[in-house]
């Protein structure tokens, strides 16, 4: 073995669980040589938590994912059996800890040569000594000196969600990208055009996640990543606006992005008193306080394959104005709506991904619209948004601070708060009343008291019926058909 296979003691000690420090006993009969490799080795060298554990055998990576799997007491999945990667879910003191096994690419050397960066390529012997390391590359000084280099000169070109994955680390670890590596992301930046959807997908909510998602964005668009993924934002670079905008589309897109951050980190668990220092911010805290709890719910929902709600969220503001741009008297938030519609199928959301998302868009200016907020525009809100509509407030809020940067008014945003807080008020305390009002008659009670025939027209008088029931104008089942009687009449006219 050369002397930079050799494992040797690190310059910090690697801090590892007592999930992991319990493996080599737990795995004692293994035959084939297995190494932890990858993320793992550099959290731990950080002192990071390790809940993430890639692990690299010359043996099958099925078979010992599974072995893991049932020594720990967890799951097995069969990832890749074609390449015999395989996933062991195991639930710890720590938390659930996922571990994937896959077999090496050639030998341990040629297996972290092909890796991405060399903050990603270092391993343990996981037959050997956990405390000592094996850093062919470097790998250990640049994770020190927070550095961003690639393994090895055709990383990028070798796999282009690379240049991706490389600004969200750079982001999430406060790295810089060291030049040669700078150089390769924006030459592989076309390429990504030929990656699965599915993979540019995973990345794009994995850099959404991320605590500062606006630094990421501005990385991955000064690298010329972004247009490649999503080129409806491209039209908006430079794009005038009336008042009372102050920015240009895209610097506005970016602000409501941030902004948005800004208002779920002041309704989330982790708010301090700084959070909410600034007053536009306290406002938040002072009017939604009450709802602090549900929102939380609502935010920390996940979608399909463990995507986070504040990714999908950070999506529609990033996607909220891209009809602006769009040729046509078309009204905007129609376009925009049709545009992220595209999208979505384009990264191959799920179903209920992509239609949360189009509402959110749909209807995120509508909010400022409503200037007074009667029973029955209440009822109608939330009957065109249903759940969406949480989001459709949070993103308006946002997009109001977005739209005014420093000529923010106090008036004005106390205005849209109570507005907010009234929708919620209704969401959550009137719920029955706005979202699920009781019927005071049916279809067949319609057909048989006014002589109808089955048809739209049924429908439209039960929507009547039940917005008149929303707003308080009706109580009883006769003052209900007394309403659907007078609507004939009128038609009839």
């Amino acid at each position: 073995m050369s002397n930079e296979m050799m494992p040797r003691p690190p310059q910090r000690p690697l801090r590892w669980t007592d999930t992991i420090l319990d493996l080599p006993d737990l795995l004692n009969d293994i035959t084939e040589p297995a190494y932890l490799v990858g993320g793992a080795v550099r959290d731990a060298l950080l002192g990071r938590p390790v809940m993430d554990v890639d692990i690299a055998t010359s043996g099958s990576g099925l078979a010992l994912a599974r072995l893991i799997a049932n020594r720990l007491g967890g799951d097995f999945y069969p990832l890749d059996t074609e390449r015999s990667v395989g996933r062991a879910l195991v639930e710890t003191p720590e938390g659930q800890v996922v571990f994937d096994v896959a077999r090496l690419r050639g030998d341990l050397r040629a297996d972290l040569l092909d890796r991405d960066f060399t903050m990603n390529a270092m391993a343990v012997d996981l037959r050997g000594d956990l405390s000592l390391l094996i850093d062919p590359l470097g790998g250990e000084q640049d994770t020190f000196n927070r550095v961003i280099r690639r393994c090895n000169p055709n990383s990028l070109q070798d796999d282009p969600i690379r240049t991706l994955r490389s600004v969200r680390q750079s982001v999430q670890f406060n790295a810089r990208i060291e030049k040669e590596t700078l150089a390769d992301v924006r030459a592989a930046a076309p390429r990504l055009l030929d990656v699965s959807p599915e993979r540019v997908r995973d990345e794009v909510f994995k850099l959404l996640s991320l605590p500062d998602a606006t630094k990421a964005l501005r990385a991955a668009d000064a690298l010329g990543l972004l247009k490649i993924i999503f080129p409806e934002v491209e039209p908006l670079r430079g794009l005038k606006q009336e008042p009372p905008h102050v920015f240009d589309a895209w610097t506005h897109t970016l602000a409501v992005v941030e902004q948005l951050i800004e208002v779920v980190a002041t309704i989330s668990p982790k708010r301090t008193d700084a959070t909410a220092a600034q007053f536009s911010l306290g406002m938040i805290v002072m009017a939604l306080d009450p709802y602090r709890k549900r929102l939380q719910a609502h935010l920390q929902q996940t979608w399909a394959n463990d995507r986070s709600h504040r990714s999908l969220l950070l999506l529609a503001a990033l996607l909220h104005d891209t009809g602006k741009a769009a040729p046509g008297d078309a009204p905007e938030r129609g376009v925009s709506a049709r545009i992220t519609d595209t999208r979505a199928r384009a990264l191959r959301l799920s179903n209920a991904e992509r239609q949360r998302l189009v509402t959110i868009v749909e209807y995120h200016a509508l909010l400022p619209m409503l200037a007074d907020l009667t029973p029955r525009s209440i009822y109608r809100f939330w009957r065109a948004t249903g759940e969406a509509g949480i989001d459709v407030c949070l993103l308006a809020l946002a997009d109001h601070l977005g739209t005014l940067g420093p000529y923010f008014q106090q008036d004005a945003w106390i205005v849209l708060l109570e507005r907010v807080r009234t929708l919620f008020h209704a969401y959550y305390v009137e719920h029955d009343r706005y979202l699920a009002p009781t019927a005071l008659i049916d279809g067949t009670d319609l057909i048989a008291a006014l002589h109808l025939r089955p048809g739209r027209m049924i429908g439209e008088l039960l929507e009547l019926i039940r917005e008149a029931r929303a707003a308080g104008e009706i109580e009883t089942a006769d003052e209900a058909l007394a309403l659907a009687r007078a609507n004939l009449e009128r038609r009839n006219q």
